[in-house]
């Protein structure tokens, strides 16, 4: 009876969130529908095959809304279901940590190095997919990375049971979902550089990663009840179909069956954006302002891995009767509203004249400052409803980078950002590997989750400051050549 109630309450509760969150952007789309300008003449758009929102846009005047088309909403809440499905995904496994660690008598060493794998995968493909995304197109990497890694998602408890040594495989199956979706956020990143002007790319890349919110959102309440009504198997092979069907779905009905083909040739022929030479690359690694947004994301990606990681943990060895549903559904339910409201307001704050680096250290200095406030009231004796609020506050500050360091090397090198992204993620993915397994270390051996919080904050603040002290927004990569495809305007 217990659980039908229970049940019961986290299914309105996702229908509520859900709806809320739909309406938002609903809202968000159609501020003023009477008053939009349309976009084009209807006989101006030429048909064209996985290129028809990307690269099949005519030259509009500069007051026109773009998300006003339909097929553009379309495409936004494609790619924004598509960053919501991945972290369904990537927290299937943090989700069900401790259930594992029961079952195959898993010490916290060991927790975390299965947990830690999925950054080493992670960082290899980082800088590949960036820069196949900046020649053929963002579209055909996302597809099928995403038809790869949602396959393996769902084999993921039969390799559990088949093998002999449980650990090797889970290590083994982590490191090869982090290898898989490593393309992920380049191509995003390589895809918004290349259409969307610096005024709106803030709300655009707060918009689709807010997929990665809604994601650990959903995955933390459907996933906890289902890891308690049915097992840890149904979490992953839930959460793989539905991404294998996103990808089907997607190649179906927005790439009309039309590829996605990438080949020897399209990767040699690519435009101007990856042909910066191997001098150019080096004279602008050694920027400033590049190193910066490279450390900034790396303190940034590193805190916040370890965080998704190890909260769930932490709650359970804290505060031992509370319910999962709790803690693994209200920070990330704190985290949606924030991240569309941080890209509004740099976008509004630069539209209305403000300076752009200004804009972007004043988010970041909400994404790593502010929040390591929280972080470090962690650290003290406290109640498990204060807890929750601290996490919260914690997480939904932490969304303010994607108007922050995120945008900001699309600022700095918009003709390769894809690849340069590739970098930074690159690092921060190192980090995460490192910053998880000594997590599970310093908890292993103090017995203090302090210890823990007091790191993550002392990184976020190493971050903070440099991002700070050299951050800039004027653009600074080699090639000064225009861009294949014009400027969207969101």
């Amino acid at each position: 009876m217990r659980e039908n109630v229970s049940c019961g309450i986290i299914h309105r509760l996702l229908q509520d969130i859900l709806f809320i969150y739909g309406f938002f952007l609903n809202f968000l789309y159609h501020p003023k529908a009477p008053t939009a300008v349309p976009l084009v003449e209807s006989a101006s758009l030429p048909v064209q095959s996985s290129d028809t929102f990307f690269s099949n846009v005519a030259k509009v005047k500069s007051t026109a809304l773009c998300l006003h088309r339909p097929l553009a909403r379309v495409w936004t809440v494609v790619l924004l279901l598509g960053t919501c499905l991945l972290y369904c995904a990537r927290v299937a496994m943090p989700i069900c940590a401790v259930s594992l660690a029961e079952k195959f008598s898993w010490s916290k060493k060991e927790s975390g190095m299965v947990l830690g794998s999925f950054f080493w995968g992670y960082c290899f493909t980082q800088v590949f997919g960036g820069y196949v995304s900046d020649r053929v197109g963002g579209e055909k990497v996302l597809l099928l990375s995403a038809a790869a890694w949602g396959s393996l998602t769902a084999f993921t408890p039969i390799l559990a049971h088949i093998c002999s040594q449980p650990i090797f495989s889970m290590t083994l199956s982590r490191f090869l979902m982090g290898l898989l979706q490593g393309v992920h956020y380049p191509s995003l990143a390589s895809l918004c550089s290349q259409k969307v002007v610096e005024s709106e790319r803030g709300f655009l890349m707060s918009t689709v990663s807010s997929g990665s919110y809604l994601g650990t959102l959903v995955i933390g309440g459907a996933g906890s009840l289902m890891l308690e009504l049915y097992g840890w198997e149904s979490v992953f092979y839930i959460s793989g179909i539905l991404a294998v069907l996103w990808a089907y779905c997607m190649w179906k009905c927005m790439l009309k069956g039309q590829g996605p083909i990438i080949t020897l040739e399209s990767l040699g022929s690519g435009g101007s954006q990856s042909k910066l030479s191997k001098r150019h690359w080096l004279r602008l690694l050694k920027q400033p302002a590049v190193c910066a947004v490279i450390i900034t994301h790396l303190c940034s990606a590193s805190t916040f891995f370890t965080l998704l990681s190890w909260l769930p943990t932490f709650f359970r060895d804290t505060f031992p009767d509370s319910k999962g549903w709790i803690f693994n559904v209200i920070p990330w339910l704190v985290a949606i509203p924030s991240s569309l409201f941080s890209g509004c307001l740099s976008d509004h704050l630069i539209s209305q004249g403000y300076d752009t680096t200004s804009v972007r250290k004043l988010m970041q200095f909400f994404s790593m400052g502010v929040c390591s406030v929280f972080t470090l009231l962690l650290c003290g004796q406290t109640t498990f409803p204060w807890a929750v609020a601290f996490v919260s506050s914690t997480m939904g500050l932490a969304t303010f980078s994607h108007s922050g360091v995120s945008v900001n090397v699309q600022d700095l090198a918009p003709s390769c950002a894809g690849a340069l992204f590739g970098i930074m993620n690159t690092c921060g993915a190192f980090s995460g590997v490192l910053m998880v397994y000594f997590s599970g270390y310093l908890i292993e051996t103090t017995g203090s989750w302090a210890t823990v919080f007091a790191l993550i904050t002392t990184v976020n603040l190493l971050g903070l400051c440099t991002f700070l002290a050299f951050a800039e927004a004027r653009r600074v990569d080699i090639d000064t050549s225009k861009d294949r495809h014009p400027n969207i305007h969101i």
